[in-house]
Formats: C-alpha cells, structure tokens, sequence
C-alpha cells in the first residue's frame, strides 16, 4: 500500500484541533463505523483517528495480501505506518477484540507512542491449553471455520446475535452487515490467523499503562481472561468489568461504554 496507506485503509481524523490524540480501532467483522455512536462522546476532547483494518469489508479487497496478514504483525505494521503518515509521536488507544492485541503488539514495539492502552474484549488466545482457560477447545474453533466455509450467509446469521449477546436487534443488524461486507475468503483466513494466535509470552513486555474493560457476560472472552492479562500485562493494568452482556459494548451499549472509557482516559 505504501503511501496510499491513509487512503486505503480510509483513515479520519476528527474531532477537536490542538487535542491530545485518541486511536479507535475496531475489532474483526466490523470496520470503523461500529464507533460511530461513541465518536460524539470525545470529539469535542480529542482528535480521534479512525481506520478500517485491511481485512474489513470496507477496504478493497485487493488490498488483502494472503501472503502479509498471516500474522498479526502486518497489522502492527499498518497501525504504525499510520500514524507515522499522520506524524503523531503521542496517542491513546482503543482497541476492540483483535485491535486490542495488534496494539498491545504495538506498544511493545514502540512504547512512546502510546500514553495507555484501552482494551475491550481482549484475548491473547482464544484456544484452551493445560493451564489456560482460552473459551475454545481445538475441534470447537475447527467447526466454527467448517460453517464458515459451508455457508458464509447462515454462519453470519447465527454467530452475530451469539456475539451480541444482549437483545439488542439494531446492533445485530449493524455487525450482520458489516461481517456481511467482508469476502468470505478473506473472514474464514482472518478468523484462523486471530484464532491461531498466542501472544501470552509477551504480555509482560508491555510497559504502558492499560485498562481492560469486558463485560460480564461474553461468548468469545471468558471472565477470567481480563483476570489473565491484569496478572501477567508488565504495565500498570486496571481492570473494568460492565455488567452487561456482549463482546461488542459499542454496539449495544455506547453511552455506558463511552463513560468507562472516558474514566480510563482521564485515570493516571
């Protein structure tokens, strides 16, 4: 993508002039516009950054190189080259479900970058293993990728009130049509790398300050995963648990949502 990465990846800045930076970065089957009811909440505060990762529906598929986003560190990449374009030396940063990894990746890369690190929904492995409660076993996630592959359409249908979780019919619709937006190809291969994934060993390299924020309820984040990354994160961790259902707060529940986050940016 080179130097047309600000245009590919359809990066925004909006929000308040000569305001401290704030990264939103969504998390996979969304794209940018899962935000849009948490934007009004800082742009009066912040210059909040926006960008679709590569693999959203929102972003030409051509731009999807099979061979590069085999591992989350392309997306690193992407984020990074980001904000160099934009010549920012100092942001926070919000990351969803994948996000939250890729910029836990990030900070481990380049820790003056980022004053704190916000993370909704994060996982460093999704899988179980002998002394880790991940949510899935091996043959579950082999399944999940099966229905995917079978029938992108009644896979969509089904995984997206599951994720939702709370009843909460406009924020189905919204994630169904942007996991509807994504090529199937390119859903199935983003879902095997996010699940394939184990960024435990590095959690400790982290030095920025970070608040975990899942909600009590999640079908893809087990409870006892925020619990997880507050013991091993190597930066002073707080963790927020909402009481609500869900692994997509800004969907169903942004004003509550947006106040947590709001809290966490002004904590020390």
């Amino acid at each position: 993508m080179g130097n047309t990465i600000l245009e590919a990846l359809n990066v925004r800045v909006v929000g308040t002039s000569q305001r401290p930076f704030l990264v939103l970065a969504h998390g996979f089957g969304t794209d940018q516009s899962a935000w849009q009811r948490i934007l009004p909440f800082f742009t009066p505060h912040y210059q909040v950054v926006l960008y679709d990762l590569v693999c959203a529906g929102s972003v030409n598929p051509d731009y999807f190189d099979f061979g590069r986003y085999t591992t989350l560190d392309a997306y690193v990449d992407d984020l990074l080259t980001i904000l160099d374009a934009l010549r920012i030396d100092r942001c926070a940063y919000v990351g969803h479900s994948v996000s939250a990894m890729i910029g836990i990746l990030a900070a481990i890369r380049r820790p003056d970058l980022f004053s704190k690190l916000i993370l909704i929904g994060a996982s460093p492995r999704f899988l179980n293993d002998k002394d880790y409660h991940g949510g899935f076993e091996q043959g579950e996630i082999e399944k999940v990728f099966t229905a995917m592959e079978a029938n992108y359409e009644a896979w969509v249908n089904g995984f997206a009130p599951l994720a939702v979780g709370a009843d909460v019919p406009a924020a189905v619709r919204e994630f169904s049509r942007t996991l509807f937006n994504m090529r199937p190809d390119i859903s199935l291969f983003v879902s095997r790398t996010v699940f394939h994934s184990d960024l435990r060993g590095l959690l400790g390299l982290v030095r920025v300050p970070c608040c975990i924020i899942q909600t009590a309820k999640d079908v893809s984040v087990p409870a006892s995963v925020a619990a997880y990354l507050k013991s091993h994160l190597g930066g002073r961790t707080t963790v927020e648990i909402l009481n609500i259902e869900g692994h997509l707060p800004h969907l169903s529940a942004p004003a509550l949502l947006a106040r947590v986050l709001q809290r966490a940016l002004l904590s020390r």
